[in-house]
């Protein structure tokens, strides 16, 4: 049996492996270079790209600890070439492509756009073809564009890259992970950021705690945020570009040097051609059942294309069992119970299951908050600011959701992803004993003030070197 893997992205390339340690020939095509959005573009240079702007930070905090020296300039073009090393670490050193090939895995890069032409062969634009008995359509997004009049003047992330020079004054459209990164990295790197969402908040799928923390700290931090701000159009005057936008009122304008858009994450379906196939689609994304496949039963969908989760450790997973239930039948189906998630603004964030509201609309809960200023290494770093809140079923004590504004955020929600997936109750979490000093001990305090709010394991107030906060 062949299976027929497209993009080779996380869900593709996991796709591919899988079939192949399942027995089948696989035969993996590629638009571009493999890695995808994930290692060449996205994730692993932007987040290269935030170490960078930490470090930059990192230096408004040296006399505090008895540190002198000049504040460090950054050297965009250095910064830039620097953010590609992730990648090419990937392709160089560990030869992602040949270990690919190692597995037996038939492998084509840099095709460019294919498509179907019926419902088991897809064809590149110099005519080549290839079959599949069973396909998996792991194509991934794009960067959706700006649509209103003007929009082509607004850059996304993939252009960061081609800056010659720091932008002085930067505007961001779509303050969502994307946008909220972007918005801070230029930030860190001393820009004058604007920063518009059309929204009630920002990152509008983040637990509400996290948005209003995370516009509080953005705006002592000196960027502009507008909320409820709809973009009208963009135009050129000299060197700037002028955004028209209304807040509910009369149109108001800002300008900046160099507009950023993020404003959606649409599926790169527009050239597949996938009515030649009978594959049902519309432009944001593939249709799937809970078993991936689309309405066609031998074609399957993994990963960001397919629109459920749009995270890399959902992509890797379906990528998986897309490819099991490709070579077996339907028989898997991936769970999005427990997804952690992370950014790389300043501050970070991040988080794993239900938001508090939405938590609380199915749910009785409890919640607790630990508050990093009475966590001693948070005292040290001199990172005070954030804390890790805890949401629970009051009825059975399961651990809902975890949602962490601060350093090491990601990390942090990790650790509760781990004990949701373990069924752990709130009792055994608030039990563990974690390293001294960590942040990660954020985890067990609010875990504990939510057992005190429960009265159950007879937890004395929570303490901390800084005094008790319960």
């Amino acid at each position: 049996m062949r299976l027929l893997v497209l993009g080779g992205g996380p869900a593709g390339l996991s796709a591919a492996l899988q079939g192949r340690e399942l027995g089948a020939d696989v035969t993996l095509l590629e638009a571009d270079q493999v890695g995808g959005t994930n290692i060449n573009r996205g994730p692993a240079p932007v987040r290269t790209l935030a170490r960078a702007a930490r470090l930059v930070r990192d230096w408004s905090s040296w006399a505090r600890f008895g540190l002198e020296g000049p504040a460090p300039t950054p050297d965009l073009q250095a910064v830039l070439a620097n953010s590609a090393r992730v990648a090419r670490y990937a392709h160089d050193k560990k030869d992602m492509a040949g270990r690919v090939r190692y597995h037996g895995i038939e492998l084509l890069e840099r095709l460019g756009p294919v498509r179907f032409t019926d419902e088991h062969t897809v064809q590149d634009a110099d005519g080549r073809s290839w079959h599949g008995d069973r396909v998996v359509i792991a194509v991934g997004c794009r960067a959706a564009p700006l649509p209103v009049p003007g929009g082509e003047l607004a850059r996304t992330f993939n252009d960061i890259p081609a800056l010659k020079t720091l932008p002085p004054e930067v505007g961001v459209i779509g303050a969502a992970d994307t946008g909220c990164q972007m918005a801070s990295i230029f930030a860190d790197f001393g820009a004058s950021v604007r920063l518009l969402e059309a929204g009630p908040r920002l990152v509008p799928s983040a637990d509400e705690s996290i948005s209003a923390a995370l516009a509080r700290s953005f705006e002592a931090r000196g960027m502009h945020v507008y909320t409820g701000a709809r973009v009208q159009t963009l135009e050129r005057d000299g060197g700037q570009v002028i955004i028209r936008f209304t807040e509910g009122g009369p149109t108001e304008q800002v300008s900046a040097e160099a507009v950023f858009a993020a404003v959606g994450w649409p599926a790169n379906v527009q050239d597949l051609d996938l009515a030649a196939a009978g594959v049902i689609s519309d432009p944001r994304a593939i249709p799937v059942d809970a078993y991936l496949q689309t309405n066609v039963g031998h074609i399957f969908a993994a990963g960001d294309v397919n629109g459920r989760s749009k995270l890399v450790p959902t992509a890797r997973i379906e990528g998986r069992i897309a490819a099991w239930n490709a070579v077996h039948g339907p028989t898997r189906q991936p769970d999005y119970t427990v997804v952690p998630s992370g950014s790389f603004t300043d501050p970070e964030y991040g988080w794993v299951g239900m938001t508090e509201d939405q938590a609380a609309a199915e749910h009785e809960i409890a919640v607790g908050i630990a508050w990093y200023d009475d966590m001693l290494r948070a005292v040290a770093d001199d990172h005070t600011d954030g804390f890790c809140k805890l949401v629970v079923d009051r009825r059975d004590h399961t651990i809902l959701g975890a949602h962490v504004l601060g350093e090491y955020s990601a990390e942090i929600v990790q650790v509760v992803a781990t004990a949701m997936s373990a069924g752990m109750g709130v009792e055994q979490l608030a039990e563990m004993q974690f390293a001294f000093p960590t942040f990660t001990e954020g985890v067990s305090q609010a875990a504990q003030k939510v057992c005190r709010s429960l009265g159950i394991g007879r937890f004395p107030p929570a303490w901390s070197y800084l005094g008790d906060q319960d």
